[in-house]
């Protein structure tokens, strides 16, 4: 399986975050399968590597990085494989922004059960978009006619 590569920056541009005076975009696009994950992650990862990101706000960015990668393909695009999952990362002088833009219809936020409630404790999926707000900054979705985008904000103060 290959990946394309869409718009790459170079990852020695980068400078610990103090010294970063203008944003740093990394792109890259996967087909929908989940053999990919450790691969996304790691694209992730190195990026946050370079930029010297807190050891607790790494380890949380990792298991959200995997939540929103693996949502992207199996919710949002049913694991179609001729459909894409387009990652554009961000970093800036104050905060690292991740988006996850897949192909498909959208969902609406409000109808996703609480993986908290008694009746939802043993079901087997629906915990991402719960482990995702717990471990990062700021979780947002924009829902656009091509695809659903889940943005994912780290902080980096």
């Amino acid at each position: 399986m290959s990946v394309n590569h869409i718009f790459y920056y170079n990852y020695s541009t980068l400078r610990i975050p103090e010294l970063i005076l203008s944003e740093q975009i990394f792109t890259k696009e996967f087909p929908s399968d989940p053999d990919l994950l450790p691969e996304i992650e790691e694209f992730i990862i190195e990026i946050a590597d370079k930029i010297n990101l807190d050891k607790d706000k790494h380890n949380n960015l990792a298991i959200s990085v995997s939540e929103a990668a693996s949502n992207s393909m199996v919710h949002g695009n049913k694991l179609d494989i001729n459909k894409k999952v387009l990652i554009t990362v961000k970093v800036s002088d104050d905060h690292m922004e991740i988006i996850f833009k897949d192909e498909g219809k959208g969902f609406v936020l409000d109808k996703v059960p609480d993986p908290t409630k008694p009746e939802n404790i043993l079901k087997e999926s629906g915990r991402g978009i719960h482990i995702m707000k717990n471990f990062i900054d700021e979780l947002k979705y924009n829902f656009t006619p091509s695809g659903t985008e889940a943005i994912l904000v780290i902080r980096l103060d």
